[in-house]
């Protein structure tokens, strides 16, 4: 009775009251859905998604002809187009002989999902050893004739056995200019309005052929107007929805603002045109950190924590001494929290943007190096440089273990970096730091590893023990599907963005500096586009990292967009979901095709994918 109360008191709080929500196609909240928006979700149109969907590496894309044809985002497809030198200019095959290979790219289909919970006793999912000894079994007894993983869901609560369908030879057939694809480059990014043709198409063959694939999307011609409900189908990177928000306050109060007081003073150091991997962290952890200072976030964050714990307490299997681990984890960060600078610095991200550091502590632990192409070390020293300087603060102010007479050597942090890089001797320095390293390393994992795993993976049994299939679990980098409308919304700077832009935006941002220049045969065409068909919008949909490339399907099925991005508001998602202001960013169908047919003349691509194309424009 006291079960049932608990679940009666939370029930109003399930995810499907928004357009919350990465669902796993089996367990999809169809009759959430119909009293919301009043659109029947059948299981053959979700097997059908699914079966049309790829995953690309760590991104997605869809199906979209029966003969192979993958739509995806141009960025996803980025080194094949460099290996091939069409990065900048872009692609066409023209006929099927000229589609390039793309070595190292293949495409999986999730073709059947097998719930194998029963078959792991529950005796060994808390026995590292017999658990891993489980999940071994189930791979090599599926890989003998197929491409499996197994899945755990709920934090071990439940596991699928994913079986996948492999195409390993992948080519290239367009993609767009490098300008259109990332119009308006790192200044832009995670940020709307966009006017980005973040879009390209791959085939997948089978024994020297194209694939055939009767599971495909068709492409839709209809218009696209606010409030239209959309599907689309990733893969998202994991998420940390069980976070508590005394984690959430420790990452808003310490980690974010340290992350970000780094990473601006090398920001600060560089060149425009070197900036652009640093800033784009940047940008990231700022969207967290503002999302995290909206009061509202961290609130309801606490309130749901309470009622949570609060059902867990009375219920009779769980009780007090089981709710404890929220006192743990705060308990835990709590005590953690003056160390976590040092921690930053030796272990965690120590010398940002030294690929040489990188590659020397990476060599140092037996760990695969990243690869050190042309170093720049003009950069190296801008870089080892700040690192110095942040060692030489951390050890004036109590971190005696670090040897900073010893990394100096009575030098500056300047003169110490030169130094360094011009005597190849970084790999020194990466021995010097290891002993401190690997001390608060060895802290952290007594103080916030431990705790924070177990406290998870209990919340995750918790939240599963009170909803079951009604709540999604955290997304874990394979197969999901969310659902969202076309919105416009009031960004945090109090501007009105409209649920779409269209081509016209993108020539009157073209006539700006830089990033917002289109290329010379896009402004000739101008003006036999038409200037309101819509290039990029937004819409509520739940994604999360690794969305990269997945298809975006109206109530009919039909393809209407791909996403490619998502704004600086919807990066908070990570942590709690909120469709006030977070917003996926799609590419258009009606854009691309807008594209194919009076930029680049894609007679044969429009054709393929059942559209009509007029005369070429341009003589």
């Amino acid at each position: 009775m006291k079960h049932r109360a608990a679940f009666l008191l939370l029930s109003f709080a399930l995810p499907c009251l928004a357009d919350e929500g990465m669902w796993l196609f089996d367990r999809f909240p169809q009759d959430a859905v119909k009293q919301k928006y009043g659109a029947a979700v059948s299981q053959e149109f979700l097997d059908h998604l699914r079966l049309a969907s790829a995953r690309i590496g760590s991104s997605s894309g869809a199906f979209v002809s029966p003969s192979g044809l993958v739509l995806t985002n141009q960025h996803v497809v980025s080194a094949c187009l460099a290996s091939h030198n069409t990065l900048k200019d872009g692609f066409y095959a023209s006929s099927p002989a000229d589609e390039l290979r793309c070595p190292g790219l293949d495409l999986k289909v999730l073709v059947a999902m097998e719930d194998v919970t029963a078959q792991i006793p529950a005796s060994s999912r808390k026995n590292t050893q017999q658990r891993d000894a489980a999940i071994t079994r189930f791979r090599n007894e599926c890989a003998s004739t197929q491409t499996c993983e197994l899945v755990s869901l709920y934090s071990g609560s439940r596991y699928s056995l994913y079986k996948y369908k492999r195409y390993a030879d992948v080519r290239l057939v367009f993609a767009p200019e490098q300008q259109l694809a990332f119009f308006g480059h790192e200044r832009d990014s995670i940020t709307y309005l966009r006017y980005g043709l973040d879009a390209a198409f791959l085939r997948a063959y089978e024994d020297g052929k194209p694939a055939a694939t009767p599971n495909f999307l068709r492409w839709s011609n209809a218009d696209l107007r606010e409030g239209d409900l959309v599907f689309a189908s990733g893969n998202p990177q994991p998420t940390v929805r069980e976070t508590t928000a005394a984690q959430l306050t420790f990452y808003r109060d310490t980690v974010l603002p340290l992350e970000l007081s780094r990473l601006a003073k090398r920001i600060a150091a560089l060149k425009e045109d070197q900036r652009i991997q640093l800033l784009q962290t940047y940008k990231s952890e700022a969207g967290k950190l503002i999302g995290l200072r909206d009061d509202r976030l961290v609130s309801r964050k606490t309130i749901f924590d309470g009622k949570i714990r609060r059902a867990v307490e009375a219920d009779p299997k769980l009780g007090t001494e089981a709710a404890k681990v929220w006192d743990q984890v705060a308990s835990a960060y709590k005590t953690w929290a003056p160390n976590e600078r040092a921690y930053e610095i030796l272990e965690a991200d120590p010398a940002p943007g030294s690929l040489l550091f990188q590659a020397a502590r990476a060599a140092l632990r037996n760990q695969p190096a990243p690869a050190v192409p042309n170093v720049d070390d003009s950069l190296e020293i801008t870089f080892l440089t700040q690192y110095l300087d942040e060692l030489k603060t951390l050890g004036e102010h109590g971190e005696k273990e670090i040897p900073v007479k010893a990394i100096l050597s009575g030098q500056t942090p300047q003169a110490a970096a030169e130094a360094y890089v011009r005597s190849k001797t970084v790999a020194e320095l990466a021995k010097r730091l290891e002993p401190a390293a690997q001390r608060i390393r060895k802290k952290h994992e007594e103080i916030i590893s431990a705790v924070e795993e177990s406290a998870s993976a209990q919340i995750a049994q918790y939240r599963y023990r009170l909803f079951g299939d009604a709540e999604y679990p955290d997304a874990t980098g394979t197969a999901r599907v969310e659902f969202g409308v076309l919105k416009s919304y009031t960004d945090r700077a109090g501007v009105n963005e409209p649920y779409a832009a269209t081509f016209s935006g993108l020539f009157y941002r073209q006539n700006n500096q830089g990033p917002y220049q289109v290329p010379r045969r896009w402004v000739e065409a101008r003006p036999a586009l038409d200037p309101v068909t819509p290039l990029d919008f937004v819409s509520t949909c739940d994604i999360g990292g690794g969305e990269a490339g997945s298809p975006t399907v109206n109530t009919a099925g039909e393809l209407v967009g791909v996403i490619f991005d998502g704004n600086l508001e919807s990066l908070p998602n990570t942590y709690l979901y909120t469709d006030e202001q977070a917003r996926a960013v799609h590419v258009s169908a009606l854009g691309i095709a807008e594209a194919l047919e009076k930029i680049y003349r894609a007679d044969r691509l429009l054709k393929e994918l059942g559209l009509p194309s007029r005369a070429p424009v341009n003589p």
